[in-house]
Protein backbone atom coordinates (compact mmCIF):
# COMPACT_ATOMS: atom_id res chain seq x y z
CA UNK A 1 0.00 0.00 0.00
CA UNK A 2 2.72 2.96 -0.33
CA UNK A 3 1.44 5.67 -2.21
CA UNK A 4 4.91 7.04 -3.41
CA UNK A 5 8.42 5.89 -4.00
CA UNK A 6 6.71 2.36 -5.21
CA UNK A 7 8.56 2.87 -8.53
CA UNK A 8 11.96 1.23 -9.33
CA UNK A 9 12.58 2.40 -12.64
CA UNK A 10 13.62 6.23 -13.26
CA UNK A 11 11.69 8.22 -16.26
CA UNK A 12 9.17 5.50 -16.72
CA UNK A 13 7.01 8.16 -18.47
CA UNK A 14 9.93 9.17 -20.48
CA UNK A 15 9.43 12.88 -19.72
CA UNK A 16 13.26 13.68 -19.67
CA UNK A 17 15.56 13.74 -22.25
CA UNK A 18 18.56 15.32 -21.70
CA UNK A 19 21.23 14.63 -24.37
CA UNK A 20 18.25 15.44 -27.14
CA UNK A 21 15.33 14.03 -28.80
CA UNK A 22 16.53 11.99 -31.65
CA UNK A 23 19.68 10.19 -32.18
CA UNK A 24 20.46 7.18 -35.09
CA UNK A 25 23.39 6.12 -32.47
CA UNK A 26 23.74 3.80 -29.58
CA UNK A 27 23.80 3.22 -25.79
CA UNK A 28 22.35 6.45 -23.77
CA UNK A 29 21.44 8.90 -26.55
CA UNK A 30 18.01 9.94 -26.20
CA UNK A 31 15.81 9.60 -22.73
CA UNK A 32 17.24 9.08 -19.92
CA UNK A 33 18.26 5.96 -18.34
CA UNK A 34 17.11 4.03 -21.26
CA UNK A 35 19.46 2.90 -23.88
CA UNK A 36 19.40 1.14 -27.09
CA UNK A 37 21.73 -1.13 -29.12
CA UNK A 38 21.64 -2.67 -32.35
CA UNK A 39 23.69 -4.38 -35.39
CA UNK A 40 23.70 -5.76 -38.27
CA UNK A 41 21.72 -3.37 -39.96
CA UNK A 42 21.55 -2.37 -43.27
CA UNK A 43 20.34 1.15 -42.37
CA UNK A 44 20.79 2.13 -38.47
CA UNK A 45 17.37 2.76 -36.48
CA UNK A 46 16.26 6.44 -35.14
CA UNK A 47 15.13 6.95 -31.67
CA UNK A 48 13.18 9.44 -30.54
CA UNK A 49 11.31 11.23 -27.89
CA UNK A 50 8.10 11.31 -28.92
CA UNK A 51 4.31 12.25 -28.00
CA UNK A 52 1.61 9.85 -27.07
CA UNK A 53 -1.60 10.75 -29.34
CA UNK A 54 -3.95 12.26 -27.47
CA UNK A 55 -7.49 10.05 -26.93
CA UNK A 56 -5.05 7.19 -26.66
CA UNK A 57 -5.19 5.02 -23.30
CA UNK A 58 -2.05 6.25 -22.37
CA UNK A 59 -2.78 9.71 -22.68
CA UNK A 60 -5.70 9.32 -20.70
CA UNK A 61 -3.88 7.99 -18.41
CA UNK A 62 -1.42 10.97 -17.72
CA UNK A 63 1.49 9.63 -20.19
CA UNK A 64 2.28 12.82 -22.47
CA UNK A 65 5.91 11.32 -23.95
CA UNK A 66 6.87 7.77 -25.63
CA UNK A 67 10.26 6.69 -26.14
CA UNK A 68 9.79 5.70 -30.08
CA UNK A 69 12.06 3.08 -32.52
CA UNK A 70 12.11 3.54 -35.65
CA UNK A 71 13.60 0.78 -38.31
CA UNK A 72 16.02 1.17 -40.84
CA UNK A 73 15.72 -0.25 -44.31
CA UNK A 74 17.34 -3.85 -43.61
CA UNK A 75 17.30 -4.78 -47.12
CA UNK A 76 19.92 -8.04 -45.92
CA UNK A 77 16.75 -9.59 -44.40
CA UNK A 78 17.14 -11.14 -40.80
CA UNK A 79 20.74 -11.95 -40.35
CA UNK A 80 21.07 -14.84 -37.49
CA UNK A 81 23.38 -11.66 -35.26
CA UNK A 82 21.22 -8.78 -36.32
CA UNK A 83 19.75 -7.59 -32.97
CA UNK A 84 17.85 -4.06 -31.85
CA UNK A 85 17.02 -3.66 -28.52
CA UNK A 86 15.49 -1.29 -25.38
CA UNK A 87 17.14 -1.51 -21.98
CA UNK A 88 17.06 0.04 -18.47
CA UNK A 89 19.35 -1.03 -15.35
CA UNK A 90 18.41 -0.13 -11.59
CA UNK A 91 21.13 0.32 -9.42
CA UNK A 92 21.71 -3.10 -7.06
CA UNK A 93 21.63 -1.16 -3.83
CA UNK A 94 18.16 0.07 -5.02
CA UNK A 95 16.72 -3.04 -5.67
CA UNK A 96 18.80 -5.15 -2.74
CA UNK A 97 16.87 -2.58 -0.53
CA UNK A 98 13.56 -2.46 -2.42
CA UNK A 99 12.02 -5.52 0.58
CA UNK A 100 12.00 -7.77 -2.64
CA UNK A 101 13.43 -11.29 -1.21
CA UNK A 102 15.17 -12.00 -4.64
CA UNK A 103 15.79 -15.22 -3.22
CA UNK A 104 12.27 -16.40 -2.52
CA UNK A 105 10.14 -18.04 -5.02
CA UNK A 106 7.17 -16.62 -3.04
CA UNK A 107 8.90 -12.95 -3.45
CA UNK A 108 7.75 -11.18 -6.50
CA UNK A 109 8.36 -7.81 -8.23
CA UNK A 110 5.87 -6.92 -11.15
CA UNK A 111 6.70 -5.37 -14.20
CA UNK A 112 4.24 -3.17 -16.16
CA UNK A 113 4.48 -1.08 -19.21
CA UNK A 114 2.61 0.33 -22.07
CA UNK A 115 3.89 -0.67 -25.43
CA UNK A 116 2.68 -0.02 -29.72
CA UNK A 117 4.30 -1.36 -32.63
CA UNK A 118 3.37 -0.71 -36.22
CA UNK A 119 3.36 -4.68 -36.74
CA UNK A 120 1.33 -7.27 -35.10
CA UNK A 121 3.40 -10.12 -33.59
CA UNK A 122 4.83 -11.50 -30.48
CA UNK A 123 7.93 -9.55 -28.91
CA UNK A 124 10.41 -11.17 -26.23
CA UNK A 125 11.03 -9.19 -23.12
CA UNK A 126 13.61 -10.39 -20.55
CA UNK A 127 15.38 -9.44 -17.03
CA UNK A 128 19.66 -10.24 -16.65
CA UNK A 129 20.29 -10.32 -13.22
CA UNK A 130 24.61 -9.41 -13.34
CA UNK A 131 26.16 -9.88 -9.88
CA UNK A 132 27.48 -12.90 -9.44
CA UNK A 133 26.41 -15.84 -12.03
CA UNK A 134 24.12 -13.70 -14.22
CA UNK A 135 20.99 -14.97 -14.57
CA UNK A 136 18.02 -14.86 -17.08
CA UNK A 137 13.97 -14.47 -16.93
CA UNK A 138 12.65 -14.25 -20.66
CA UNK A 139 9.15 -13.03 -21.23
CA UNK A 140 6.65 -12.63 -23.92
CA UNK A 141 4.24 -10.46 -24.78
CA UNK A 142 1.56 -10.39 -28.31
CA UNK A 143 0.31 -7.10 -29.59
CA UNK A 144 -1.83 -5.88 -32.55
CA UNK A 145 -0.91 -3.68 -34.94
CA UNK A 146 -1.11 0.25 -33.91
CA UNK A 147 -2.56 -0.56 -30.69
CA UNK A 148 -1.92 0.19 -27.16
CA UNK A 149 -1.54 -2.55 -25.17
CA UNK A 150 -0.56 -3.08 -21.92
CA UNK A 151 1.96 -5.22 -20.58
CA UNK A 152 2.00 -6.96 -16.66
CA UNK A 153 4.24 -10.01 -15.81
CA UNK A 154 4.82 -11.04 -12.05
CA UNK A 155 7.71 -12.31 -11.62
CA UNK A 156 9.50 -14.32 -8.44
CA UNK A 157 12.74 -14.63 -6.65
CA UNK A 158 14.46 -17.99 -6.98
CA UNK A 159 16.57 -20.12 -4.90
CA UNK A 160 17.89 -22.22 -7.71
CA UNK A 161 19.58 -21.10 -9.76
CA UNK A 162 20.18 -18.30 -7.00
CA UNK A 163 19.98 -15.12 -7.91
CA UNK A 164 22.99 -12.73 -6.39
CA UNK A 165 22.04 -8.64 -6.41
CA UNK A 166 25.30 -6.94 -3.96
CA UNK A 167 24.18 -4.11 -2.17
CA UNK A 168 26.45 -1.39 -4.28
CA UNK A 169 26.16 1.22 -6.77
CA UNK A 170 26.86 -1.32 -9.64
CA UNK A 171 23.90 -2.83 -11.73
CA UNK A 172 21.99 -5.12 -9.97
CA UNK A 173 19.02 -6.12 -12.82
CA UNK A 174 18.64 -5.19 -16.66
CA UNK A 175 15.59 -4.87 -17.75
CA UNK A 176 15.28 -5.58 -21.75
CA UNK A 177 13.07 -4.70 -24.46
CA UNK A 178 14.34 -7.37 -27.47
CA UNK A 179 12.37 -5.61 -30.31
CA UNK A 180 14.80 -8.18 -32.86
CA UNK A 181 17.26 -10.71 -31.83
CA UNK A 182 18.38 -13.13 -34.56
CA UNK A 183 19.57 -16.79 -34.31
CA UNK A 184 22.50 -16.25 -32.61
CA UNK A 185 20.90 -14.85 -29.36
CA UNK A 186 17.97 -17.01 -29.39
CA UNK A 187 17.69 -20.96 -29.14
CA UNK A 188 13.55 -22.83 -29.19
CA UNK A 189 14.20 -24.70 -26.55
CA UNK A 190 14.25 -21.73 -24.11
CA UNK A 191 11.47 -21.87 -21.81
CA UNK A 192 9.25 -18.46 -20.80
CA UNK A 193 8.74 -17.31 -17.30
CA UNK A 194 11.31 -18.80 -15.06
CA UNK A 195 14.87 -18.40 -14.09
CA UNK A 196 17.59 -20.17 -15.76
CA UNK A 197 21.47 -19.45 -16.02
CA UNK A 198 22.31 -16.64 -17.88
CA UNK A 199 23.98 -17.59 -21.68
CA UNK A 200 24.16 -15.52 -24.63
CA UNK A 201 23.09 -17.91 -27.30
CA UNK A 202 19.62 -18.64 -25.13
CA UNK A 203 18.50 -15.26 -24.22
CA UNK A 204 15.02 -16.06 -25.60
CA UNK A 205 12.85 -18.89 -27.91
CA UNK A 206 13.66 -18.05 -31.21
CA UNK A 207 12.11 -14.69 -32.76
CA UNK A 208 9.98 -13.25 -34.85
CA UNK A 209 11.76 -10.88 -37.75
CA UNK A 210 8.54 -9.06 -39.56
CA UNK A 211 9.48 -6.29 -37.55
CA UNK A 212 13.03 -6.06 -38.13
CA UNK A 213 11.92 -7.17 -42.20
CA UNK A 214 9.35 -4.04 -42.42
CA UNK A 215 11.04 -0.69 -43.98
CA UNK A 216 10.10 1.87 -41.29
CA UNK A 217 8.26 -0.43 -38.77
CA UNK A 218 8.23 1.52 -35.49
CA UNK A 219 7.54 1.00 -31.87
CA UNK A 220 7.53 2.41 -28.67
CA UNK A 221 7.64 2.31 -24.94
CA UNK A 222 6.01 3.96 -21.98
CA UNK A 223 4.81 3.56 -18.52
CA UNK A 224 7.51 1.20 -17.52
CA UNK A 225 6.65 0.58 -13.67
CA UNK A 226 8.84 -2.01 -11.37
CA UNK A 227 7.55 -2.47 -7.97
CA UNK A 228 7.89 -5.01 -5.10
CA UNK A 229 4.78 -7.21 -4.80
CA UNK A 230 2.76 -9.97 -6.73
CA UNK A 231 0.11 -6.59 -8.10
CA UNK A 232 0.76 -3.78 -10.72
CA UNK A 233 -0.27 -0.80 -8.92
CA UNK A 234 -1.46 2.61 -11.22
CA UNK A 235 1.44 4.49 -12.61
CA UNK A 236 3.87 6.38 -9.95
CA UNK A 237 3.46 9.74 -11.99
CA UNK A 238 6.47 12.07 -10.75
CA UNK A 239 6.98 16.00 -11.21
CA UNK A 240 9.63 16.63 -13.91
CA UNK A 241 11.55 18.35 -11.12
CA UNK A 242 11.66 15.20 -9.15
CA UNK A 243 12.30 12.97 -11.94
CA UNK A 244 14.94 15.45 -13.22
CA UNK A 245 17.04 15.05 -10.37
CA UNK A 246 16.34 11.40 -10.15
CA UNK A 247 18.21 11.27 -13.87
CA UNK A 248 20.65 13.96 -12.89
CA UNK A 249 22.41 11.17 -10.25
CA UNK A 250 23.51 9.70 -13.90
CA UNK A 251 23.99 12.52 -16.34
CA UNK A 252 23.39 16.08 -16.17
CA UNK A 253 23.64 18.70 -18.75
CA UNK A 254 25.14 21.89 -18.49
CA UNK A 255 22.29 23.98 -19.58
CA UNK A 256 24.70 27.28 -20.66
CA UNK A 257 28.58 27.97 -20.83
CA UNK A 258 30.57 28.00 -17.04
CA UNK A 259 33.29 30.49 -16.83
CA UNK A 260 35.87 30.48 -14.13
CA UNK A 261 38.26 33.15 -12.77
CA UNK A 262 41.58 34.52 -13.97
CA UNK A 263 44.38 32.70 -13.71
CA UNK A 264 47.18 33.23 -10.68
CA UNK A 265 50.79 33.37 -11.50
CA UNK A 266 50.79 29.35 -11.43
CA UNK A 267 47.03 27.66 -12.36
CA UNK A 268 43.92 27.94 -11.62
CA UNK A 269 41.16 25.62 -10.82
CA UNK A 270 37.09 25.57 -11.83
CA UNK A 271 34.97 23.32 -10.15
CA UNK A 272 31.50 22.24 -11.32
CA UNK A 273 29.05 21.74 -8.60
CA UNK A 274 27.22 18.30 -9.73
CA UNK A 275 22.92 19.07 -9.06
CA UNK A 276 23.05 15.68 -6.64
CA UNK A 277 25.28 13.40 -5.84
CA UNK A 278 26.00 11.16 -8.54
CA UNK A 279 26.45 7.43 -8.71
CA UNK A 280 30.12 7.49 -9.10
CA UNK A 281 32.63 9.41 -10.63
CA UNK A 282 31.92 10.43 -13.63
CA UNK A 283 33.13 10.83 -17.00
CA UNK A 284 32.90 14.02 -19.07
CA UNK A 285 31.87 15.21 -22.99
CA UNK A 286 33.23 18.66 -23.16
CA UNK A 287 31.84 21.02 -25.65
CA UNK A 288 33.58 24.51 -26.51
CA UNK A 289 36.51 23.89 -23.47
CA UNK A 290 38.85 27.21 -23.72
CA UNK A 291 41.92 27.33 -21.76
CA UNK A 292 41.49 24.02 -19.88
CA UNK A 293 44.28 22.14 -18.65
CA UNK A 294 42.86 18.83 -17.51
CA UNK A 295 40.08 17.60 -15.71
CA UNK A 296 41.55 15.63 -12.42
CA UNK A 297 39.60 12.40 -12.16
CA UNK A 298 41.55 11.54 -8.76
CA UNK A 299 40.16 15.10 -7.29
CA UNK A 300 37.11 15.10 -8.91
CA UNK A 301 34.00 12.83 -7.23
CA UNK A 302 30.57 12.41 -6.98
CA UNK A 303 29.81 16.04 -5.30
CA UNK A 304 31.95 18.28 -7.59
CA UNK A 305 34.42 17.78 -10.99
CA UNK A 306 37.58 20.17 -11.01
CA UNK A 307 39.11 21.26 -13.84
CA UNK A 308 42.32 23.26 -14.35
CA UNK A 309 44.40 25.03 -16.03
CA UNK A 310 47.85 27.25 -16.50
CA UNK A 311 47.04 30.60 -18.53
CA UNK A 312 43.96 31.88 -20.08
CA UNK A 313 40.27 32.10 -17.87
CA UNK A 314 38.80 28.22 -18.45
CA UNK A 315 35.16 28.13 -20.04
CA UNK A 316 32.96 24.62 -20.21
CA UNK A 317 30.66 25.45 -23.60
CA UNK A 318 26.65 24.64 -22.73
CA UNK A 319 25.76 21.01 -23.61
CA UNK A 320 29.18 19.61 -21.64
CA UNK A 321 27.83 16.54 -20.35
CA UNK A 322 28.69 14.82 -16.65
CA UNK A 323 27.86 10.77 -17.39
CA UNK A 324 27.47 8.19 -14.35
CA UNK A 325 25.70 6.05 -16.09
CA UNK A 326 25.27 1.96 -15.23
Amino acid sequence: GQLSNRNLVINGAMNVAQRGTSSTSVGYVTLDRFNTDYGGENEAMTYTQADVSSGTTPYTEGFRKTFKVQNGNQTGGAGSGDYVFVRTKIEAQDLANSGWNYVSSSSFITLSFWVKSSVAQTFYGRLESVDGTARNFPYSYAVSANTWTKVVKTIPGNTSPTIDIDNNNGSGMEFHWDIFRGTNFSDSGVSLDTWATYASGTRTPDQTSTWWTTNDATWELTGVQVEVGPVATPFEHRSIGDELVRCQRYCFVLPQSHQGTSPNSQYVDMYIYHPTIMRAKPTVTQVSPQNIGGYDSNESGTYASRFYTNSGTPRLGPGTKFEAEL
